[in-house]
């Protein structure tokens, strides 16, 4: 079952008791129920680790590495829930502190646990600024990497604004942009992963060449 398909009936059972006789879902569904109910955010929520996940399985099979299937599903879809209250700990790396929680999360659900320390590591390593160490861990990083990137990642960045005025404000995620756009790329390691990132650098840097265009140097953004 795809993911989002899995999400509707995570979903569908809270609906009411017409769906009272629905059978258990599995572990994945449990943690794609998690993560929706958890991860609500338009940079790093759902829509982000199923982004992830894709692109992650693509690069793989592109390459011809096989990848445990169970330790990406759980790493991709749970690699920033350190990043949400009430698991986050602002003055420690998100990676870490997902990393060394998710066993809490994943052993209710019946996840295979003795494929645990691989789904940490993966969740420790994911960030572009860390080295990967396993197969999983290398894909999950890489395809996160990418996702800062290109039309997404402009639109993640720019998602970061604050609407009401507040900050960030628009001027003020510009430099996390600018800083995507330098730092990322030479941290895309996988053959595939390197294959694709120079569409997606140079998209954003065009995207950012017309943004300074059309607002004066950035002066009026």
């Amino acid at each position: 079952m795809r993911p989002f398909r899995l999400l509707l009936a995570a979903l569908a059972l809270t609906a009411g008791p017409a769906l009272a006789d629905s059978p258990p879902l599995d572990w994945r569904g449990q943690v794609l129920a998690f993560n929706a109910e958890h991860c609500k955010h338009p940079a790093w929520g759902f829509s982000h680790s199923a982004r992830d996940y894709a692109l992650a399985k693509s690069m793989a099979a592109a390459d011809k590495v096989t990848l445990d299937d169970d330790v990406l599903f759980a790493a991709a879809y749970l690699h920033d829930i350190a990043a949400f209250k009430p698991y986050e700990k602002p003055d420690l790396d998100h990676s870490d502190v997902a990393a060394d929680l998710v066993g809490e999360i994943l052993a209710p659900m019946g996840f295979p646990m003795a494929k645990l320390p691989k789904v940490q590591a993966a969740i420790r390593e994911h960030m572009y600024y860390r080295t990967p160490t396993v197969p999983e861990s290398l894909y999950l990083h890489d395809a996160d990497a990418l996702d800062w990137l290109g039309a997404i990642g402009a639109a993640r960045i720019m998602a970061l604004a604050d609407p009401n005025g507040g900050q960030p404000d628009t001027p003020a995620v510009l430099p996390m942009l600018k800083e995507n756009l330098r730092d990322v790329p030479a941290r895309v390691l996988s053959p595939a992963g390197k294959a694709l990132m120079p569409a997606k650098r140079d998209l954003l840097a065009k995207w950012l060449e017309t943004l300074s265009a059309e607002t004066d140097g950035f002066k009026t953004l």
